[in-house]
């Protein structure tokens, strides 16, 4: 039995990241890391705790649905006491994103934006469209549900950045983020990302290429926030007994 930790056990995700490690026969949940009130039941023996460090401590694999301060501060500890970690957490800075490497070289570290299967084989997709379709514009379009905190989304900027590396871009240098008034014609190289936020929306995300007289757009809808959770469980199954690096999504599916 894999022994698994949850942070972020309190939020969105948390309720489907417990529901299923248990229902899982290969994993067993071994500790839960809380900032407030836990009001789901938990088998006994579970440690319950708002200690980034003893969570790591008696656990193969900690699963993070959290926030960017709680993932640095995991990744600090981790440091201290190595342990493989899967990471899911969204918006954060460039310093966390180097922690996350810096972790890597002392343990297995899978990181995604987004942790579905089919978001995982989008990616290659937008690549290979935005390579051979060079001439098309490019526009990105993703929703979330009214609580979501950081916009764009990470999934869809992740996108982006595989729509620019298929033209060879820099996307900090080509990636619009909104458009108001009168701002002159389009450029060719520019990748807008624009994020729409409303009622529960889980996920949509939508890559559209534009040209003259034709257009493709290619669309994921995430139905059930059960679609990342149980993908982050099986990336974490697969990431336990890895050597020590950095990992995507797409190396535990092996696409």
């Amino acid at each position: 039995m894999i022994k698994t930790g949850i942070l972020g056990a309190t939020g969105r995700m948390g309720s489907h990241l417990i529901k299923n490690v248990i229902e899982d026969e290969k994993l067993e949940l071994s500790a839960v890391h809380v900032y407030d009130e836990l009001k789901q039941e938990l088998p006994e023996g579970v440690l319950v705790t708002n200690s980034i460090s003893e969570l790591i401590k008696v656990c193969d694999v900690v699963i993070d649905f959290s926030a960017p301060q709680a993932t640095q501060e995991l990744c600090e500890e981790a440091i201290k006491e190595p342990t493989a970690l899967v990471i899911a957490t969204t918006g954060l800075s460039n310093h966390q994103q180097n922690l996350i490497k810096t972790a890597s070289e002392n343990m297995p570290v899978l990181y995604a934006s987004n942790m579905s299967v089919g978001i995982a084989l989008l990616k290659q997709l937008v690549e290979q469209v935005s390579a051979t379709l060079k001439d098309f514009d490019i526009e990105i379009v993703e929703m979330h549900h009214r609580h979501k905190v950081d916009a764009p989304s990470g999934t869809a900027l992740t996108l982006a950045e595989f729509a620019a590396k298929g033209r060879g871009l820099d996307l900090e240098k080509v990636r619009v983020s909104g458009r108001d008034g009168q701002i002159g014609a389009r450029t060719k190289d520019e990748i807008a990302v624009m994020a729409l936020r409303g009622g529960d929306i889980v996920g949509r995300h939508r890559v559209g290429f534009y040209n003259d007289g034709e257009f493709i757009e290619l669309t994921h809808t995430a139905t059930s926030r059960e679609t990342f959770s149980k993908g982050a469980i099986r990336a974490g199954k697969w990431l336990v007994g890895q050597d020590a690096g950095l990992y995507s999504i797409n190396d535990s599916l092996g696409i």
